[in-house]
């Protein structure tokens, strides 16, 4: 798990994070690294399959959300499109093949979780220079 000193500029905005689910190397990029957005204090990890679900208290609580920060491991974006259905718009939304990464040829490792944890604080810091 990679773990910084520095935090996101999207701190205490009360992100929720989103990441996909699937089955390849990808989607686990997306996982862990929105996982390390959360140690480091930039949102909070939650539940997607709450979404699609319909789990009340948690479509309440992303009702609640002032950010939804969505990692999609693919082009196919499950994650935002399972988001969208619900009726959720995103914040930001970051893919982690548009970061250079190859579905079933992507080593998940430190130095890879560290990259998208990267993109999503550059990310945050653009959307953050905009609301200024």
């Amino acid at each position: 798990m990679v773990v910084k000193n520095e935090s996101c500029s999207c701190e205490q905005s009360h992100a929720l994070i989103f990441a996909c689910s699937g089955g390849a190397d990808v989607w686990e990029l997306a996982d862990r690294a929105a996982r390390a957005l959360d140690v480091i204090g930039a949102g909070n990890v939650f539940c997607l399959a709450g979404i699609g679900g319909n789990v009340s208290g948690i479509v309440e609580s992303t009702r609640a959300a002032k950010r939804i920060v969505v990692i999609d491991g693919c082009s196919l974006d499950c994650a935002r499109s399972t988001l969208e259905k619900a009726g959720f718009g995103y914040t930001l939304h970051i893919r982690v093949t548009d970061e250079g990464f190859s579905k079933g040829q992507t080593n998940v490792n430190e130095e890879t979780i560290a990259r998208i944890v990267e993109a999503a604080q550059t990310a945050c810091a653009r959307l953050n220079a905009l609301s200024d």
